[in-house]
């Protein structure tokens, strides 16, 4: 299932990476070559609990977790580590690229019911199924757990399209990556007037999530985002755009034994059945 706004089912298939890098790191072009010598990467058995799993990746500020949008797995990981956060009392918020800014459930109680809870989010079931998320987003309430939506606004997005600004927000090398990933992810049928534009969406989304997690953190605890794969990717993605002196560690949720790097964790899940994300598209006639 790809994102209504910006289809990323081939943007996690990001370049390589690097272990710590925040924007303007002058480190980022030899560690994009370099990233299989990360000491920090590492995959742990499909078994070992995820408590174990945190444990390799503690203390953190911002944990983040980037998932495969229709790998049912993913979100049962999510939720696991919700669960295990909130049971050490280390779960500060949960964000999610799911919900935009703004939107939050600081002001309901634990007990809150699923229906006050995606108002309170406004909560696009079409884009997001709510069957996939609401286990991991009711998780956290029931914890006690403040859930926050990071997203860019909707309305946000046409202004960020013509922002210039979004252009120099990463390195050169690391933008024509992110422009060749704008590419793949609209399987070469977008217009190349418009991978600019679109790319700069996806710097502003990066952005906007890392604002919202960064505001919520908190001494001692963690904030955990749920999100795309390509947007957990430390290289491109909402690393970059977080201060250098919060302590961020990134996971790569993935289906199948592709490899991937760009976190400091992948974590693998069964393969999922071949499917042609493209072909829906290549069967549609030309836009106007």
């Amino acid at each position: 299932m790809a994102h209504p706004f910006l289809p990323t089912p081939a943007l996690g298939h990001s370049p390589r990476a690097r272990c710590r890098t925040r924007a303007g790191a002058a480190v980022l072009l030899a560690a994009l070559a370099l990233a299989a010598g990360c000491s920090s990467w590492r995959v742990p058995d499909p078994d070992t609990p995820v408590a174990q799993r945190l444990d390799a990746l503690l203390p953190a500020d911002i944990l983040l977790l980037g998932e495969q949008h229709d790998a049912p797995a993913h979100q049962a990981l999510q939720r696991e580590t919700v669960q295990a956060l909130a049971a050490r009392g280390q779960l500060a918020a949960l964000a999610l690229e799911m919900a935009e800014s703004g939107r939050s459930t600081a002001r309901l109680p634990a007990a809150a019911g699923e229906a006050q809870v995606r108002s309170a989010l406004a909560w696009n079931d079409k884009a997001w199924p709510w069957a996939a998320y609401g286990p991991v987003v009711m998780s956290a309430v029931r914890a006690g757990v403040p859930v926050l939506g990071a997203n860019l606004p909707r309305e946000r997005m046409k202004h960020a399209m013509t922002d210039v600004s979004l252009d120099v927000q990463l390195t050169e090398k690391a933008l024509a990556a992110q422009r060749a990933a704008v590419r793949d992810g609209h399987c070469g049928l977008l217009p190349e007037a418009q991978i600019a534009p679109m790319t700069r969406i996806q710097i502003a989304r990066d952005r906007e999530m890392a604002h919202t997690t960064a505001q919520a953190v908190a001494p001692g605890r963690t904030v955990l985002l749920v999100t795309g794969a390509a947007h957990a990717d430390k290289a491109l993605g909402v690393p970059q755009h977080l201060p250098t002196e919060l302590r961020v560690r990134s996971v790569g949720l993935v289906a199948g034994d592709a490899r991937r790097s760009g976190y400091d964790s992948v974590w693998r899940t069964p393969a999922l059945p071949a499917r042609d994300h493209c072909a829906s598209l290549r069967a549609k006639p030309p836009a106007a």
